[in-house]
C-alpha cells in the first residue's frame, strides 16, 4: 500500500500543472495511503502537526474513519478565497458562495 500510496503522489505532481485543482486531490489522497501504512510517514507528518497545525488539520479530518470530505475543501476554498480577496467580499460573490455551499450540502446528502 506504500508503494500504492507514492504512485499516487507522484501521478498527482504530473497532473498538477494541467488547468483545475486535478493534482491537489489525487496528492491528498496519496498522502492519506501514505500516513496509513508507513510509521515513518507518521512522524514526518507528527513532526509537520507541530511546525504547521493549520497546514496538517485538513488532512488529519480526511484520515478519520469516518473522512468529511466536502466540509474540508469547502474550508479550504474559503481559506484560498481569504488569501485572494483581502478585503471585504462583493454581494455577488456572497450569492455565489451560498449557491455553491447549497449545491454541495444536495451533492453530499
Amino acid at each position: 500500500m506504500m508503494a500504492m500510496g507514492f504512485l499516487i503522489i507522484g501521478l498527482g505532481i504530473l497532473i498538477a500543472p494541467l488547468p483545475g485543482p486535478g493534482g491537489v486531490p489525487v496528492i491528498a489522497l496519496g498522502l492519506v495511503l501514505l500516513l496509513r501504512n508507513s510509521w515513518w510517514a507518521k512522524r514526518q507528518f507528527i513532526r509537520a502537526q507541530y511546525a504547521r497545525p493549520k497546514w496538517v488539520y485538513p488532512f488529519r479530518r480526511l484520515m478519520r474513519k469516518n473522512p468529511e470530505i466536502a466540509p474540508v475543501f469547502w474550508q479550504q476554498a474559503l481559506r484560498a478565497e481569504k488569501v485572494v480577496l483581502r478585503k471585504r467580499p462583493s454581494r455577488m460573490l456572497i450569492r455565489v458562495r451560498k449557491r455553491a455551499r447549497r449545491f454541495f450540502r444536495k451533492l453530499f446528502r
